[in-house]
């Protein structure tokens, strides 16, 4: 079967995960080894042991996952049977033992070989559990809808269920198909209305008497909006979009792609962000209780954490946590406050530096920023990123005037962007900061974040422009 780029590097995850385990079993069966000899009563003696042996590391952990690829073990992982993964991983690993025997045979081995059984026998059992639990999380996936990536259907009802027909089941059960459009006979708003409203990751095309100006719409429209559109159809030129071929099942498909690229970069970045916000947290315990009692001080009468509906990543709304900065009836004021002192941002969003509606300690929390920590749960949870831009309220994203502004919604909001770290004292056009986005998505990397954040630093330190 033909692997996709997304699946194959959900395989290489899956084979340096399984290297690890190698290692860990190996590991495992030197540190058994002397309470096992004392069982057997044997003579307990530092020699045979896995530091005397070494090269068997360097050749298993490395080709032991090669192998079982060889043999299909990292095919159809939701479906296989426990016999089908039982008997890839016995021949892949019976493969490796005969590798390793003659090896030691060549190499005269007279001792060790008590680590190597106990050790194969360990990375057949940790392999073959992380496997079975791997299939039962997939299936847990299946069943929960939210697991699974929103796709629509273009092209026309005869056509679209042809390929939905022809498409493995393996990869069917990743998605849920959240919508159809017409390309023949639809009315282009009605798709731009179906991306916004579905919170849709990626559209698939199947255009094949389709006229081609019609196709071009749509998938325009998928480009204004960072929506992939993965087309089984000839090349299409686009301005924005990065054009690339992958497989979905068997099939091939061209794929316009205006966001970063799935990569281990992309990968390592969710990560650090786990893992950064997740030590922070820890870290400032103490200052989270001191702020905590400080805004049940200065401003009784509500909870001092906020939490309002956000657009995340294609739309889709989360509910996203600060320290509460305002009078509990804030959002009920934000008409009468606009009317009064107006807007210093133009555009959708609403920013106001001295908003009457801060309680003084509100005003230091927001100035060095203190009030964005909570954010820090959203990230952990997978809602947010440590950079990305903003989240905006759900009520200001149904007011965004260009469908081009919602390609912002493509990538993981963040708690620091280009904006946040030095620009947001400058920045009174809802357009120039919707550029400054744009320019972050398309020139992505894991550097890029790291000198935003750098750059967060003295903002917040500085209260440099907080609003």
């Amino acid at each position: 079967m033909a692997v996709g780029r997304k699946e194959a590097f959900s395989i290489q995850r899956l084979q340096l995960g399984d290297a690890a385990l190698v290692w860990l079993a190996f590991f495992v069966a030197d540190f058994l080894r002397a309470p096992l000899r004392s069982l057997a009563n044997a003579p307990a003696t530092e020699v045979g042991g896995l530091s005397s042996m070494y090269w068997v590391l360097f050749i298993v952990v490395p080709f032991t996952p090669l192998c079982l690829e060889f043999f299909g073990f990292y095919q159809r992982l939701r479906s296989k049977q426990s016999f089908t993964a039982f008997s890839q991983l016995f021949r892949g690993l019976a493969v490796m033992a005969m590798v390793v025997s003659l090896m030691a045979l060549f190499a005269r081995l007279e001792n060790g070989r008590l680590v190597l059984g106990v050790g194969g026998f360990f990375v057949f059992l940790f392999i073959f559990l992380r496997d079975r639990l791997l299939r039962n999380y997939l299936k847990m996936q299946d069943i929960d809808d939210n697991a699974k990536e929103r796709v629509v259907m273009a092209g026309t009802p005869a056509e679209t269920a042809a390929l939905l027909d022809e498409l493995d089941g393996e990869v069917k059960r990743e998605w849920v198909v959240v919508g159809h459009f017409d390309l023949e006979n639809g009315c282009i708003e009605d798709f731009y209305a179906l991306l916004k409203t579905q919170s849709v990751g990626r559209v698939v095309f199947s255009p094949k008497g389709t006229e081609f100006g019609k196709v071009a719409t749509a998938v325009e429209a998928c480009e204004l909006q960072g929506v992939e559109a993965w087309i089984s159809a000839a090349f299409i030129r686009t301005q924005i979009a990065r054009p690339t071929f992958d497989v979905v099942g068997d099939k091939p498909m061209l794929v316009l792609r205006s966001t970063p690229e799935l990569s281990w970069e992309l990968f390592m970045k969710g990560v650090f962000d786990r893992v950064a916000a997740g030590a922070m947290l820890l870290l400032l315990i103490v200052p989270f209780i001191v702020v905590y009692l400080g805004i049940r001080l200065a401003s009784p009468g509500a909870s001092p954490f906020f939490k309002q509906k956000r657009a995340g990543r294609y739309g889709k709304p989360f509910y996203m946590w600060k320290f509460r900065t305002m009078v509990p009836n804030a959002e009920q004021l934000l008409a009468q406050v606009k009317e009064d002192h107006g807007n210093e941002m133009g555009g959708p969003v609403f920013k106001l530096q001295h908003d009457p509606r801060v309680f003084p300690l509100g005003a230091f929390l927001r100035k060095v920023s203190i009030d964005e920590l909570p954010q820090l749960i959203n990230v952990v949870k997978g809602d947010m990123s440590l950079v990305g831009p903003r989240p905006l309220p759900l009520y200001e994203v149904e007011a965004f005037e260009k469908s081009a502004h919602r390609r912002r919604l493509s990538v993981k909001p963040g708690i620091t962007c280009e904006w946040q770290a030095g620009g947001r004292n400058t920045i009174t056009s809802f357009e120039q900061w919707v550029e400054m986005d744009l320019r972050y998505i398309d020139n992505w990397s894991l550097w890029l974040d790291l000198k935003i954040i750098l750059r967060t630093i003295p903002a917040v330190l500085f209260g440099k422009g907080a609003k």
